[in-house]
C-alpha cells in the first residue's frame, strides 16, 4: 500500500516580481510504500526541499496530484497522521526540551497529560538527551536541536514521518541514536521518508530510494535495484621491487589486461579483489548521467 503518492508534480517560482517564472520541479512521480524507510536523494538545488514543502501543503503546486494513505488528499485528519522535521527548524528557545515536546504534543496528540509526558520522556531517552530535558532550548547545541526536533516530529505517534536532513549536525554517536530510532519505527509499522546527503546512513537504513536530478526523478525503486546498475571495480594488488601497489579495473576484460601487463613487467600479483558496490558510487553515476528515462528499479 502506498502511504504517499506523487503524480506529475510541477512547481514554478518567480525570482523577482518582474521576472518570468522558473520551473523548479518539472515532472515528479514517485510513491512511498508503507512500513518502509525511503531515502530521498539529490544534489543541492535538485528540488528535494521544494518537493517536501509541496507534499506537506506548505507551498502551493502548479499542477499534479499528491495523495496519502491510498488516495486521500491532504486534510486535517491526514495531517494528524504525519510527523515532520524541517531542515532548519525554529523552536521557542525559552522553553525547556520537555516543555517543547509537551507544547507540540498538546497541539497534535489526543493523549492525557500524564501519557503525553511519559511519551516525551521516552523519546528524549531514546535520542540520548533526557539529561537535558529541563534545560532551555537556547542552550542546546545544533546536534541536540536536531534530536529534540526529531522527538517533536514523533510526539503524536504519526504513521508517516517526513524528515528533511535529520542527520545534519549530528556527531557519530547521535547518528547511531537516530538511526536506531528510525529502524525501530519501521519495525513498529511506521513509514519513514527522509532526505539526506549522508549516503552511508541512507544505504544502512533504507530499503527504497527516490533520487532527484534538476527537478526530475532520476530513479525511484529499491536500493538494491540501483546498486545493481553499477559494476564493482576489480582491485589488483601487486608487488614491484618489494613495494606494494594497487590498480583498479572497471571490467573483467580490463582486469585481465592489467594482470598481463603487470606480469610482463615482472610484477608479482598478490591479490585480486572485487570492490563492494556502494550507494555513493551508484548515486554519482546516476546523477552524472544525462539519461533520465530509466526511472524505476526493483
Amino acid at each position: 500500500m502506498s502511504v504517499l503518492e506523487v503524480k506529475n508534480l510541477k512547481k514554478r517560482f518567480k525570482e523577482s516580481l518582474f521576472s518570468s517564472e522558473k520551473k523548479v520541479l518539472h515532472q515528479i512521480d514517485f510513491s512511498v510504500s508503507e512500513t518502509t524507510a525511503t531515502g530521498f536523494l539529490g544534489a543541492n538545488g535538485s528540488g528535494k526541499t521544494t518537493t517536501l514543502k509541496c507534499v506537506l501543503g506548505l507551498i502551493p503546486i502548479n499542477s499534479g496530484e499528491i495523495s496519502f494513505f491510498t488516495g486521500k488528499p491532504l486534510s486535517r485528519p491526514v495531517l494528524k497522521k504525519i510527523g515532520f522535521l524541517p531542515e532548519q527548524p525554529y523552536f521557542y528557545d525559552y522553553l525547556t526540551g520537555e516543555e517543547l515536546l509537551l507544547f507540540y504534543g498538546r497541539l497534535s496528540a489526543s493523549l492525557t497529560f500524564t501519557d503525553l509526558k511519559s511519551r516525551a520522556r521516552d523519546l528524549l531517552k531514546k535520542l540520548g538527551i533526557y539529561e537535558a530535558k529541563d534545560r532551555k532550548i537556547r542552550t542546546y547545541s545544533k546536534g541536540m536541536l536536531q534530536k529534540v526536533g526529531m522527538a517533536q516530529a514523533l510526539i503524536h505517534d504519526p504513521e508517516l514521518v517526513i524528515l528533511d536532513e535529520p542527520m545534519a549536525g549530528l556527531d557519530p554517536d547521535s547518528r547511531v541514536y537516530v538511526g536506531e530510532l528510525i529502524q525501530s519505527l519501521v519495525k513498529q509499522g511506521k513509514t519513514i521518508f527522509f532526505s539526506s546527503h549522508l549516503l552511508y546512513d541512507v544505504e544502512r537504513l533504507c530499503s527504497n530510494l527516490v533520487v532527484l536530478k534538476e527537478g526530475r526523478v532520476a530513479y525511484a525503486g529499491s536500493v538494491q535495484g540501483l546498486l545493481d546498475r553499477i559494476k564493482g571495480r576489480r582491485q589488483i594488488i601487486y608487488a614491484e621491487k618489494d613495494q606494494k601497489h594497487t590498480v583498479f579495473a572497471d571490467s573483467l576484460e580490463e582486469c585481465q589486461r592489467e594482470i598481463d601487463r603487470l606480469r610482463k613487467q615482472s610484477c608479482v600479483i598478490l591479490d585480486v579483489q572485487l570492490d563492494k558496490k556502494s550507494l555513493e558510487q551508484a548515486f554519482v553515476k546516476i546523477t552524472e548521467s544525462h539519461d533520465l528515462t530509466g526511472k524505476t528499479g526493483n
